[in-house]
């Protein structure tokens, strides 16, 4: 509201001619004193008081304090905007709070609510998942907002899931840190002295700067850190104070937006990497094991062009698209034979090199997976990363070499290096390989094709029918899985073509509950602008963490398809019951009990239509299964979201 040019009331200037004015009439003398006027005969007439001296006292005191101005033109949140802005945020999700209000309000009004727009959501965790499905679509960041205590800690799960799968997450939290500040008892149990401490453990990075200057400063380094491999993500604590409270004219002239300078992937050491290369080369039966080496599209062409150079099999944790699903190094090596083990970002590469059978809870039989005298050599950021209490670099694996680098900036380099070692003799060796894989790429999937087939017709649903009839849906579209396959058996990945780095993201990262639909949202948000058909396989337990991500994605018109895998079981919990059961030699048919999601079934299709979604279903007969997915993907293609819910087998 522009303001009044009116100069204001001086009321100091007024009492003061008032007091001037009082003082008056108490020295000035009458024209005629009241005995005078008696003597001579007339009547008097009525005198007016003189102002007592209560009176005179109050109009001529000092006045009392001011009232304070609460508008303001310049709150410290406009300026942090402006550092958040030169940062290339598109998207920021929140689900508000007080302790950013300020922040919330600079977005909205004086940034525009562009770069970033500001996204609405119903759940902290699901703000956080949504950034991690974004940003292993994207390739860049997405800010999230979070309310002190209490919205950092809906959060830490989510974030948790992040830092395992090493996705960049930018975190900006409020907090009053000053006690005189705090308004109230809410205020009091929604602050912190130490704010980021609760994710620390799982965070790449944290700051809690205590000026405005130093917010800049620490808002750009943040960013910095996290986009440098390995990833994870960081939070900046933006202090209420902070925010709220003007920045003085004069102070606005030092402030300074730093220039962002993104630090190159770190790559592997020369000397060790043409080790690796001789290594290779002379290798009679080596294998690749990838985990997250492709960072970007780029990684995807390196990983297949040192395969095909070399002709070694690839064999992919799924945990992002390394390699198509359908070139004949795919999965068609084995790890018994292999004489040498390139394993690139694995992720706990001892479970992939070792088979462990529980004898119980104090042992394990275990046995090595790799013949004796292979060769482990390892290329991973991971190793630049590790925190003590969160352990989730798995068990210690031996390594003959151990790069410790980002991957996919290394291949280059060693592609290189293998180039030049490779003679006509050792090319030939690598032709006769490829025959070989070929051969075995064509037998596995005629294997996977006949396996499908089983229950065909069985109701519940089997997930390989539900994969099938979804591929035949979206074979000729631009299309991107932006869920896990390993609750499906990994039937999408038998069945379906994946050759594009957007076809596949992965999973959870920590396996926490409550991913999968708030990272389908935002993987789903990020296809948007390219106008791809982005596919959620969503189970239902998980589902039923935050479903309010379903009104968001209806609210912002992110269309995604959602099909449902509706076993109505946390089916992985009630295996592992039934395996309890099985060892003390009890009932095995109780283990429904605190398992079953049964008793009243859940009915998504409904729960979609509640928040504005088109829903489909349950679906029980698979022959209906094609025709729902058909109308549904027309909803999407206007794009909306839709869901269809499929009520299938547990696997």
């Amino acid at each position: 509201m522009p303001r009044s040019k009116k100069p204001p009331l001086n009321r100091r200037g007024f009492l003061k001619g008032a007091a001037a004015g009082a003082a008056a009439l108490v020295a000035k003398p009458s024209i005629a004193q009241p005995e005078a006027a008696l003597q001579a005969g007339q009547v008097a007439r009525p005198v007016t008081p003189l102002p007592s001296a209560a009176l005179v006292a109050a109009e001529t005191s000092p006045p009392p304090p001011r009232a304070d101005v609460y508008t303001t033109d310049r709150p410290g949140s406009d300026f942090m905007l402006d550092v958040i802005k030169s940062l290339g945020f598109e998207y920021v999700a929140a689900n508000p709070g007080s302790t950013f209000r300020a922040l919330h309000e600079s977005i909205i009004n004086y940034g525009g609510n562009k770069s970033p727009e500001l996204l609405t959501c119903c759940h902290e965790e699901s703000s956080v998942g949504m950034a991690h499905g974004y940003a292993k679509i994207e390739g860049k960041p997405m800010m999230i907002m979070a309310h002190g205590t209490v919205g950092l800690q809906h959060a830490s799960m989510a974030i948790y899931n992040a830092y395992a799968d090493r996705v960049p997450v930018y975190i900006v939290i409020g907090n009053v840190a000053d006690g005189p500040w705090r308004r109230s008892d809410v205020e009091w149990t929604h602050a912190v002295q130490d704010a980021a401490l609760i994710v620390r453990d799982y965070t790449k990075w944290d700051d809690s700067p205590i000026s405005i200057r130093q917010f800049a400063e620490s808002a750009v380094r943040a960013y910095k850190v996290m986009m440098t491999p390995p990833m994870g993500p960081v939070v900046v604590v933006a202090d209420a104070v902070l925010q709220e409270e003007p920045v003085a004219e004069e102070d606005r002239r030092r402030l300074h937006v730093p220039k962002l300078s993104v630090t190159s992937a770190p790559a592997g050491d020369p000397a060790a990497v043409a080790d690796i290369a001789k290594i290779l080369v002379a290798a009679e039966n080596p294998l690749i094991v990838t985990g997250r080496s492709a960072r970007t599209p780029n990684g995807l062409k390196l990983l297949i062009e040192l395969a095909e150079l070399l002709q070694s099999p690839v064999m992919d944790r799924r945990q992002r698209m390394n390699f198509p699903t359908r070139h004949p190094l795919y999965g068609t090596g084995n790890l018994g034979a292999a004489d040498v083990v390139l394993a690139l970002e694995v992720p706990d590469l001892w479970n992939v090199t070792h088979s462990q059978t529980p004898l119980n809870r104090m042992g394990m039989e275990v046995r090595p997976l790799t013949k004796e005298g292979a060769k482990i050599i390892t290329i991973s950021s991971m190793d630049l990363l590790m925190k003590s209490n969160y352990q989730d670099f798995g068990q210690y694996n031996e390594a003959d070499i151990a790069i410790p680098a980002d991957a996919e900036a290394t291949l280059p380099l060693l592609i290189e290096s293998c180039k030049k070692l490779i003679t006509g003799d050792r090319k030939r060796v690598f032709d006769q390989r490829r025959g070989r894989y070929e051969e075995a790429a064509k037998k596995l999937h005629e294997q996977w094709l006949q396996q499908a087939a089983w229950g065909w017709d069985s109701s519940p649903i089997t997930t390989a029918r539900m994969s099938a009839e979804l591929w035949n849906v979206i074979k000729n579209e631009d299309w991107s899985l932006v869920s896990d396959v390993v609750f499906q058996s990994w039937w999408p990945e038998r069945l379906w073509d994946f050759t594009k780095h957007y076809q596949f993201i992965g999973g959870h990262g920590a396996y926490g509950i409550g991913y999968g639909a708030p990272a389908a949202v935002g993987a789903a948000l990020a296809n948007r602008k390219y106008g791809r058909l982005t596919v959620n396989i969503q189970s239902d337990g998980d589902l039923n963490y935050a479903p309010g991500v379903l009104w968001t994605a209806v609210h912002h018109k992110i269309p995604l398809l959602s099909v449902m895998h509706n076993n109505r079981s946390y089916h992985q919990e009630r295996m592992f019951v039934a395996d309890m059961a099985a060892r003390a030699q009890r009932d095995v048919s109780r283990v429904d009990i605190g398992n079953a999601i049964t008793e009243p079934n859940i009915d998504y299709a409904t729960m979609a239509k509640a928040y504005g979604m088109f829903g489909v279903g349950p679906i029980e007969n698979p022959a209906d299964l094609g025709p729902a997915l058909k109308r549904a993907i027309e909803v999407v293609k206007r794009g909306e979201p839709a869901l269809v819910d499929v009520v299938s087998q547990p696997r």
